[in-house]
């Protein structure tokens, strides 16, 4: 079997691009006998823009709730929060001894976070990386269910644990690559035409959105006067509206606006209608088992006591491992 680890930031509910990027991999791979799953909610992750104690704790539990009601299995999967396992936070150290500066200030997503809020450039964010392999690496994983935008962060993790295997001679960390199902990572894109849909940028679709709200945003798209001539080349606001129609709905659907576009006489209010209603039936199911155990809170402790035990079995032999290699052992 192989090792698979991945998470997400609880820096709130969860939307269709992490599912679509990320949970839906996730599902997958738990039924696969091939997969030996860890998956967690990354609430060490979302420390770099210092959330309350209260938001810190409300968000962890959503993603949790969230998780679940996606349909992630505790029996068939490692299921954890990142910070219920200290030996990830220890790894981080020591990885951070052989990550280097002029590396970490290279990474797209650490020059995008200070570009936008420059007020917080803090080391947390620097060294994210590092953490993303800690969290990987305390596993020994070989396979990250990821999307398109953390394909970097795995680079870095493969040179942190090839680094690490050179400078003390050994082979104890493997190779961890990006995996999806479809063959390809997917970006999901924002409604507002600018980028991919995240939590902060406020461009998102939650799974826990009641009817009424996810029309109410998708009606708001970004959207353009429409094509002047036959078969023109969408731009990016439209393209992502497509793009989110064939993640949703079916390809008689898609078709259909894709000839209506091609022949200059779509109705964009049309087209977001469909789309609306299409996110609609798609996430009813998930939003119907988020009611049913968002207030048993017995059940969610369950969930997560079992989940850090069962990580910190598995982390606690690969940092004693590593504890070894680098000499702290010493008696």
């Amino acid at each position: 079997m192989e090792t698979v680890v991945s998470g997400i930031r609880s820096t709130g509910c969860l939307h269709l691009g992490n599912y679509f990027g990320a949970v839906g991999n996730f599902l997958k791979m738990q039924d696969d006998k091939d997969y030996h799953c860890y998956f967690f909610i990354a609430d060490l992750h979302s420390l770099t823009t210092h959330p309350t104690p209260d938001d810190f704790k409300r968000n962890t539990n959503e993603v949790l709730i969230d998780y679940l009601a996606c349909g992630m299995d505790p029996e068939k999967v490692v299921l954890y929060a990142q910070s219920d396992v200290p030996e990830i936070a220890q790894l981080y150290l020591l990885l951070n001894m052989i990550a280097y500066k002029g590396e970490l200030e290279k990474v797209a997503s650490f020059k995008d976070k200070i570009r936008k809020h420059d007020e917080n450039v803090n080391a947390g964010l620097l060294t994210y990386p590092v953490l993303m392999a800690a969290d990987i690496l305390i596993h020994k994983a070989t396979k990250v269910p990821v999307g398109k935008d953390q394909v970097q962060h795995l680079e870095m993790t493969r040179n942190f644990s090839n680094r690490f295997n050179h400078l003390y001679k050994n082979d104890f960390f493997p190779e961890c690559f990006p995996f999806t199902f479809s063959g390809n990572p997917i970006a999901v894109p924002g409604l507002d035409g600018t980028g991919k849909m995240g939590k902060s940028d406020g461009n998102g679709i939650y799974l826990r959105d009641e009817p009424e709200v996810i029309r109410k945003k998708v009606m708001k798209a970004v959207t353009d006067s429409g094509p002047t001539q036959p078969n023109s080349k969408m731009p990016d606001s439209i393209k992502n509206i497509f793009t989110l129609l064939k993640l949703v709905s079916q390809e008689a659907t898609v078709a259909h606006f894709e000839v209506a576009y091609n022949n200059c006489n779509i109705r964009y209010g049309d087209l977001k209608k469909q789309l609306a209603e299409d996110i609609i039936l798609f996430t009813n199911p998930m939003r119907e088992k988020i009611k049913s155990i968002i207030y048993d809170k017995t059940y969610q402790e369950k969930v997560l006591k079992m989940g850090a035990e069962k990580a910190r079995e598995s982390a606690s032999k690969t940092l004693n491992g590593v504890r070894e290699i680098v000499g702290m052992n010493k008696i």
